[in-house]
Formats: structure tokens, sequence, C-alpha cells
């Protein structure tokens, strides 16, 4: 599963990509500097994972990941291949989710490829973009369909029923993901037609320094533009961030964070939003050899999560030992939780929760 960062050249997501990864994407000043999209294994923050090795003390520790892709600047015109939209529109395409960053800073030494800095603009130039991108695959897909739906072929016509929402919605500039699937087949066909504006979407406003704990008027904007979006925005000022990956150690990177009034650094706060967005959830595994966060989908079974480990734990599953990471971080061990009657036994049926913390017993 990957997140793309995407938005207009020279908004900061290069710099932004080489927060979070900590990989060395080429950041220049100016346009498609970014050219390969470059990808990340970010690892995901979690002070769960801390708590449970300050218990149990492990040889090694293993934390959740998360892909991050860095994706060359998009212009007007990249639906039609204009600069390298074509490229672009194929990296987005691979990815699962879309973080979108946008500029919302002043500063006369950064050129804005549009001449001035308008966050509200420059949103609705990547959309529109994307948009006509959907509405040419919806037309295509459309020219097929049609012909199918006249001899009466009902899954045609519910398909044609589909798209032809799907059509007037982008026609009217709403993305994709504003049509809502009206049964499980739509949403079956919805997957298939594989659109750019369904993927879901979190903002991030680059800003100053001086803004980065309350925001400023541009970000002011943008939430109000993307009030009825059911999408998170993160105020984030990502040439600060950068100046945090550079000091050597914890103890500097906390007083850069307190003199500018966070308690953490808002890459930690992204990577963790990235995750959500792409519907993952995390549970545990906590033995001498290994404390390890695994990655799940948000309701998977204990088998599939089981599988996650290894195919065949999934394929011998026999049942789950579950402790709620509450229980363990309170009780703290496995050996009072099971004397407290916390630890329990769970079956094939059973959808794992987030912070369960696992132990499978399986036969092959």
């Amino acid at each position: 599963m990957k997140a793309g960062i995407v938005g207009l050249p020279n908004v900061g997501k290069s710099t932004l990509f080489n927060c979070l990864s900590n990989a060395k994407a080429q950041s220049a000043n100016f346009p498609f500097c970014t050219i390969e999209p470059n990808i990340g294994v970010v690892n995901v923050p979690d002070p769960r994972i801390n708590r449970l090795e300050e218990l149990v003390k492990p040889q090694a520790v293993q934390m959740a990941t998360v892909d991050i892709v860095d994706i060359a600047g998009l212009v007007k015109g990249a639906s039609k291949g204009e600069g390298l939209g074509n490229q672009f529109l194929a990296n987005i395409r691979e990815c699962n989710a879309i973080i979108h960053v946008l500029r919302c800073f002043d500063n006369d030494n950064i050129v804005h490829v549009d001449g001035n800095v308008n966050p509200i603009r420059d949103k609705e130039t990547i959309d529109i973009e994307l948009q006509l991108k959907d509405l040419e695959t919806v037309e295509k897909r459309l020219e097929k369909v049609n012909r199918a739906a006249k001899t009466g072929n009902k899954e045609a016509q519910a398909e044609k029923a589909l798209l032809d929402r799907i059509r007037e919605a982008l026609l009217q500039a709403k993305s994709a993901r504003t049509v809502i699937p009206q049964n499980q087949d739509e949403e079956v066909l919805m997957e298939e037609f594989q659109l750019i504006t369904t993927k879901p979407v979190l903002y991030v406003c680059n800003v100053d320094e001086s803004a980065a704990v309350n925001g400023n008027k541009y970000v002011d904007q943008v939430r109000e533009l993307v009030k009825d979006e059911d999408a998170e925005v993160i105020i984030l000022s990502v040439g600060a961030e950068a100046d945090i990956t550079e000091l050597e150690s914890y103890e500097e990177r906390q007083v850069f964070l307190e003199d500018m009034g966070l308690t953490e650094p808002g890459s930690a706060v992204l990577i963790r939003a990235a995750y959500k967005l792409l519907k993952l959830q995390t549970y545990f595994t906590a033995g001498v050899k290994e404390v390890r966060a695994w990655t799940i989908n948000i309701g998977d079974t204990a088998p599939k999560a089981a599988g996650v480990i290894h195919t065949d734990f999934e394929k011998g599953f026999i049942r789950a030992e579950v402790i709620a990471f509450e229980d363990y971080s309170t009780l703290g061990s496995e050996a009072k939780c099971k004397e407290a009657g916390k630890l329990r036994v769970e079956g094939k049926e059973y959808i794992v929760k987030d912070g369960d913390v696992m132990h499978f017993r399986f036969n092959v």
C-alpha cells in the first residue's frame, strides 16, 4: 500500500519526502527536479511499541512501515501530457492514497510556478487535471458499455448508470469519490474503474516556521474549501522539519520542537495520518527475541493477520491468543494478563483490533 505525495512544482514535495524517509530525493528551486518517482519505506511512529519494548526488553524491535512515493510536480495540461503529465498520472494511478501538498507560505526567493501564492487555485489546478483524466477514462468505458446496455444486458445497464453518475460529477468539477456506491456491485465496479479521484486524500499545508502551530490565512482558506470533503488537513513547516532531521541527537531535536511550540515532529503526525488514510492498522507480537508491529487492513480476521507473518500461519490457523494493548501495558506482562483473565482465545471469525498483542497457534 502506497501513499503518493502530489502538488504543483516547488511546493515542498521533495523536501517533505526527504524528511519522511531520510532518503535524499533531489530538492532544487525549479520544477521537475524529481523525475523518477522516489519510494521511501517509512517507519510509523507509535508510542505503543516503545512501551512494549520497555516491558519485554527484547533483542530486536521492528516498527510498522508505510510506503511514501514522491511524484514529479504536476502542471496545467498534465491530463493532455503537458510537462511530465503522462508519467505523473501513471505514477499516481499506482498509489492507493494521495498526500496533496499546498504551498501556504510567502517567500520571494522560491519561485511559484503560477507567479503568486494561492493554495485555492493550486488545489483546483491539480483537481481539474485529475478529474479531466478520469473523465477521459469514464467516457472511453461508456463507449463500450453503451452498446451492450442497448441490447438489454442488465450488468451493462447497471455499469452505465454508475458511469453516468460519475461522468456528471466530473463535469461539475467534483471528484469521483463524491459519488457514493449504492450497493456492493457498484463498490466492486468503482474498484475496477481505478479512477484517480476516487483515491482518499489528505491535505498538507506547507507553512513557514512561525505558522507551524496555528497555521495562517492560507491554511484557513484551505480548511474552508475542503470542509465538505471529509479530508484531514495537516499543518507542516516543511523547511523546519528538514532542519530537525539534520540534527544529530534526540535531545537537540526536542529542544528545536519546543522552541517551535510542538510536542513532536509534524512529519510523525503526517505518517500516522497516511497510515490511517490507507485504512491500515497495527497488531503486535511481543517476545524476548523480538517485539514487532505488523501491518494489516482494518477489518482483517485473525487468520488473515496471521498470514502476514507467514502463509503457513493462515493455512493452518487453529486459534489466536489475544491481549488488548491497554491491558498488557497496565499489567506489565503476558503472565500477569493470564492471571488476571485478560488473555482471550479467539477463533477464525475474530476481527483483529488495532493494538492487539497476539500469539498464533497453527498446524500445517
